[in-house]
């Protein structure tokens, strides 16, 4: 065989007789994942946020990429990791999240300014400039900038939901000015999105004081006092019917030491009552996270409903 710089389409295949050897069959639909970390998407006040970018990739996709025989692009979820909105561990999770990568996403994982930085509504703002940032460098991507969902658990949950209903499009906390942030559908996994009942963090001994997460997340307030603070950080207190949010799909464990399962019963209850779309997948025996939140029956329901409304 010749030593040249072969393109895979010239290359001959290996097909001698090897009597001892087994044979796999391919189809280069074979989906594997490519992982971009650590892409800055903002600086405020001197402080880089990035994402870690994941994005779907193959054989057959690297061929179309070789011969921009193909403009192929695959819809966008950006994640928004949970950290009671404190500093994030955005890597984390990478290798569940790669899950929905693997199914034909591109997942871009949202590191937002934490509690001790910026309160509130800053996380909220940077997973929307996270957005833009995605619709922007989309051709870099292989992103439709069409097609766009948000996910997101615990505070990640929160802030993905949140950012459903801020809509701040026109205001100076957008990045990308002429840029939507707006998105199809939103995926909230057990989201601290309620913190307007005395038990809504069951295991949080200080839970609603002002070292509290949610107290360090209004800025270091008593959250007993102040019920104002308290219907601002609680997102149902924020929706009623004129708002504008895309569908919502929640799981919530019915164990969950953490965030109580009660606040996405409201949540899903007050979605549904002021005429949104609300699902709610009860997790029977789960706890705050774990594997059941990722298996492949839970990655089947996200799939259907993300793509139901791309």
């Amino acid at each position: 065989m010749e030593v040249k710089a072969w393109t895979y389409e010239e290359l001959p295949e290996f097909d001698g007789d090897v009597p001892e050897a087994l044979w796999l069959d391919t189809t280069g639909d074979e989906m594997g994942v490519t992982y971009v970390p650590n892409v800055e998407y903002e600086s405020i006040d001197g402080v880089s946020r990035t994402l870690q970018i994941l994005v779907p990739n193959s054989r057959n996709i690297k061929l179309r990429r070789a011969s921009a025989s193909s403009g192929q692009t695959y819809p966008c979820i950006v994640y928004v990791q949970g950290s009671a909105w404190m500093k994030q561990n955005v890597y984390a999770n990478i290798p569940c999240i790669a899950r929905l990568a693997e199914r034909g996403y591109v997942v871009a994982v949202v590191e937002y300014r934490e509690s001790s930085l910026a309160s509130i509504p800053a996380p909220i703002q940077d997973a929307r400039n996270a957005v833009r940032f995605m619709r922007v460098h989309a051709s870099e991507f292989d992103v439709d900038p069409d097609r766009m969902a948000i996910m997101g658990d615990s505070s990640g949950g929160h802030t993905a939901v949140y950012a459903g209903i801020l809509h701040d499009d026109e205001t100076s906390a957008n990045l990308f000015p002429g840029v939507s942030a707006e998105v199809s559908c939103i995926v909230n996994l057990y989201g601290s999105t309620d913190l307007d009942f005395d038990d809504s963090n069951p295991s949080t001994p200080n839970h609603n004081l002002p070292d509290s997460p949610e107290g360090m997340e209004m800025g270091g307030i008593d959250l007993r006092i102040d019920r104002e603070a308290r219907k601002l950080i609680t997102v149902r207190h924020n929706i009623d019917n004129e708002t504008c949010i895309a569908p919502v799909l929640t799981f919530h464990g019915t164990k969950d030491r953490i965030v109580n399962t009660r606040c996405s019963v409201l949540l899903h209850q007050h979605l549904r009552a002021t005429g949104h779309q609300s699902t709610l997948y009860l997790v029977k025996g789960a706890d705050h996270g774990g594997p059941e939140f990722w298996s492949t029956q839970a990655m089947d329901i996200v799939d259907r409903f993300i793509r139901k409304h791309l």
